[in-house]
């Protein structure tokens, strides 16, 4: 069997989680014996593309510049089709929305759906993003949906009226992160801290964290808050601090590579997930496999990411992510507990496993 993963998403991203989902997948499809898997992605500026096994890539990476990005994607998106074609795949899973298949053939298209974020939170993107309208059309036409939690797909089924037999849900994998020995107090000094991670904006919920940590004195006063990727703190961001009373040596920001990350994660007093939405949540599993406790939101899917392992707040209310906060900081058999939860919940989640899942239904599929 010969399956094609399509350019759209390694034109885009040099980093993210949907490129290192789809070449972790193509990864593990490499090795299993009658399947024959390619990455067409003629053009790409993508980082793990580029140090990916070469036997599975078709194209080459190229220098993300300014005012380069819309060539190179259209340039990209143009090659692709022609390859594929000559290719004479068995099935073509599309990496994310497009109007219409890059790779035209009359063999079957398979899509996975990540979230519903734009749709759920509108306010969080621009009127003129076009996401929610692309991931409508490349939904109505794929012959089969991949959804990579239980949330997405009753999302999906709420949202689109998708009958269920077009719909599988796939669990993702995580990476484990490199440990060098870099120790955190390098980073960010010896004082206890709380570990954010990822993005801040909107649906994220960054602000009510902030809010959470202001509003307890004893946080505030013993803990300092670090924040992880994403970018420095915004002008906006830091005038909400000041209005919370907050200083710059209180909310700290920290940028870098995965080693840092994996330092971070193991220094941590805790890992705060405040998010209001997520389609999966790898940083819950990075954090519990480096024995960090997690304390998270109770919303979409991430009480199926983290199961019993995880102690859970409503994130629309600054009180409830507070005293969750306070309630296993202060105390240290609660700490353990999650710690000895963690590390046997994210073993639950595997590439391997998404890929044999996934494989199940390109099987069917391409019958």
């Amino acid at each position: 069997m010969k399956i094609i993963y399509d350019s759209q998403i390694f034109a885009q991203q040099e980093f993210g989680g949907i490129s290192r989902y789809i070449c972790a997948l193509a990864s593990q499809m490499s090795r299993v014996p009658g399947v024959d898997v390619k990455i067409v992605a003629p053009l790409h500026i993508n980082q793990y593309l580029k140090d990916a096994n070469r036997a599975i890539v078709t194209g080459f990476h190229v220098r993300r510049l300014p005012k380069t990005a819309r060539i190179i994607k259209a340039m990209s998106a143009a090659l692709c089709g022609s390859v594929s074609r000559m290719m004479r795949p068995d099935l073509v899973h599309e990496t994310y929305y497009a109007a219409r298949p890059l790779c035209r053939s009359n063999v079957p298209h398979v899509l996975t759906v990540y979230d519903l974020i734009e749709e759920r939170f509108p306010d969080s993107f621009g009127a003129d993003y076009p996401v929610a309208q692309l991931k409508k059309s490349a939904v109505n036409r794929a012959d089969h949906i991949f959804c990579i939690s239980e949330n997405t797909r009753r999302d999906l089924c709420e949202l689109h009226s998708l009958p269920e037999e077009r719909l599988t849900v796939t669990y993702l994998g995580y990476d484990a992160l490199p440990q060098t020995g870099l120790q955190a107090q390098v980073l960010v000094g010896d004082a206890p801290y709380i570990l954010h991670v990822a993005g801040r904006r909107g649906y994220k919920n960054f602000d009510g964290l902030l809010r959470a940590y202001a509003a307890s004195p004893w946080l505030s006063g013993n803990f300092r808050l670090v924040c992880f990727g994403a970018g420095a703190l915004s002008a906006d961001e830091r005038g909400l601090m000041a209005g919370l009373g907050l200083s710059a040596t209180q909310v700290i920001h920290v940028g870098g590579g995965d080693d840092r990350l994996a330092a971070l994660y193991k220094g941590a007093a805790a890992f705060v997930y405040p998010s209001k939405y997520e389609g999966f949540g790898i940083p819950p599993l990075e954090a519990m496999s480096l024995d960090c406790p997690v304390i998270c939101s109770n919303t979409s899917s991430i009480p199926e990411v983290v199961g019993e392992s995880g102690e859970y707040f409503d994130p629309y209310e600054v009180d409830s992510i507070m005293s969750s906060i306070e309630r296993v900081l202060q105390s240290s058999a609660r700490r353990e507990e999650l710690v000895c939860l963690g590390r046997e919940r994210c073993k639950r989640f595997s590439w391997e496993r998404c890929a044999q899942e996934t494989l199940a239904v390109y099987q069917r599929l391409a019958k």
